[in-house]
């Protein structure tokens, strides 16, 4: 799966960058983490959806805990849910537009300063 650096600049001008994997296509992003018994601090997933609508996930098969970033097209956090319970099918969204979400292990965007209004930049990966 193809890999891209997202790093996201914080109110404080702190820039925590991740390597995370792509997930641009439609069944790409339904398996999303699914199944993943691990993800190390620096990784994640993007998912990338063809236009901002208010994005929806679940847990379901994901047995690590993570953080949602939502994030609209001109690159802001619109909406971060904390520490999404693995293994469950609750729906999980902020009720905002958003044309990105980044998945990151649970309380890392509390630990790195990433909340509304952050803004997110990608880069290709060599």
């Amino acid at each position: 799966m193809r890999e891209v650096l997202a790093e996201f600049e914080t109110a404080s001008g702190a820039r925590p960058a991740f390597r995370v994997e792509v997930a641009d296509t439609p069944e790409l992003r339904e398996r999303g983490l699914m199944h993943r018994r691990s993800l190390d601090p620096d990784r994640g997933m993007l998912f990338v959806f063809p236009r901002d609508e208010v994005q929806s996930f679940w847990m379901k098969n994901t047995f690590v805990a993570l953080d949602m970033l939502f994030v609209s097209s001109d690159g802001r956090v619109v909406g971060v849910v904390e520490n999404a319970r693995p293994l469950t099918l609750e729906s999980r969204s902020v009720g905002v537009p958003s044309r990105y979400v980044v998945e990151l292990p649970a309380f890392t965007a509390r630990e790195r300063g990433i909340q509304t209004g952050a803004r997110l930049s990608i880069t290709a990966l060599p």
